[in-house]
């Protein structure tokens, strides 16, 4: 099971450079201990700072090995497709292997008001824009109705690999994945009980339209030499309503333990696991995101 990583992209600090040099570190740590995969969220219109994907994943890549994949999620009812393109071809032209592009339905009414989009829409919004998306990095000349596009060209185009990892967590958003990516991005809220259902509806939709499924799956994580701090750690946090997440949706405490607690989704058949710090001070994230490479060996 190979284990990625997805920086924290929101921090609060007083000075927003002190953000960047959290990612820039956290980053480093990730690459040093061979974590298999780079990438960033999408959020907008926060109270808090968020240090958004495509400035911070092209400062990134100068700290990343981007022989590994890279990635960036774009949360496309958000987005107008024409410049995602162009951003993605731009990230792919950084990166020496494949880039990522991981998208989703998105949510929140607040977020989606701030940024003039119709959460009505975000479904066929999100079909759209991966057609769009997916003909323009082909280099065609593309239109589209339902945004007002027409005669659309993006350069530069990306040269090497692009997967596309779309998240889903019920029937019909499955059968997407199914149809349109080249894998299944399970959310930090599925919990292991309820991933055999969730597979199975993948797989099935997969066999419909004649695609090698691949599940990967994001989890919240703290990882310590002191594995009963981190257990205390954990316990406050969920105590707290961490992220509105159950207990059984975040792992922490030693090595052993999170590999232990990642297990049932490397048992299941999920291909990688995407990690990403708790809340916790910058000296346990560093320090997790090290302590990902005995979990590596542990869940190898």
């Amino acid at each position: 099971m190979r284990i990625g990583v997805s920086i924290t992209s929101a921090h609060v600090v007083d000075d927003p450079a002190v953000g960047v040099t959290n990612m820039i570190e956290r980053t480093r740590a990730a690459r040093d201990a061979g974590l298999d995969s780079l990438s960033l969220g999408d959020h907008h219109a926060t109270p808090i700072p968020y240090y958004q994907g495509v400035p911070m994943l092209a400062r990134l890549t100068a700290e990343w090995d981007t022989t590994r994949p890279t990635g960036c999620l774009f949360l496309l009812p958000l987005w107008n497709p024409v410049l995602v393109a162009e951003q993605i071809g731009v990230l792919a032209s950084m990166c020496r292997g494949t880039f990522v592009v991981q998208t989703g339905i998105g949510g929140g009414d607040r977020q989606f008001r701030a940024m003039g989009a119709d959460l009505s829409r975000r479904g066929r919004d999100l079909d759209e824009s991966i057609r769009i998306i997916k003909a323009l990095l082909a280099g065609d000349t593309v239109g589209s109705e339902r945004f007002g596009i027409s005669d659309a060209v993006v350069n530069p185009v990306p040269t090497g690999n692009v997967e596309w990892w779309i998240g889903a967590g019920g029937p019909g958003p499955l059968r997407r994945a199914a149809r349109e990516g080249d894998a299944w991005y399970a959310g930090p809220g599925i919990v292991a009980a309820d991933a055999p259902r969730l597979l199975d509806t993948y797989r099935e939709a997969c066999d419909t339209h004649r695609r090698e499924p691949r599940a990967i799956v994001r989890r919240d994580v703290i990882v310590l030499r002191d594995a009963g701090r981190a257990r205390a750690l954990g316990d406050r946090l969920v105590d707290t309503g961490y992220r509105g997440m159950p207990s059984e949706a975040v792992a922490y405490g030693g090595a052993d333990d999170v590999a232990e607690q990642l297990a049932p989704f490397r048992d299941l058949g999920f291909s990688d696991v995407i990690v990403r710090a708790m809340t916790v001070e910058q000296d346990d994230a560093v320090e997790t995101l090290e302590l990902c490479r005995e979990v590596r060996r542990l869940l190898a």
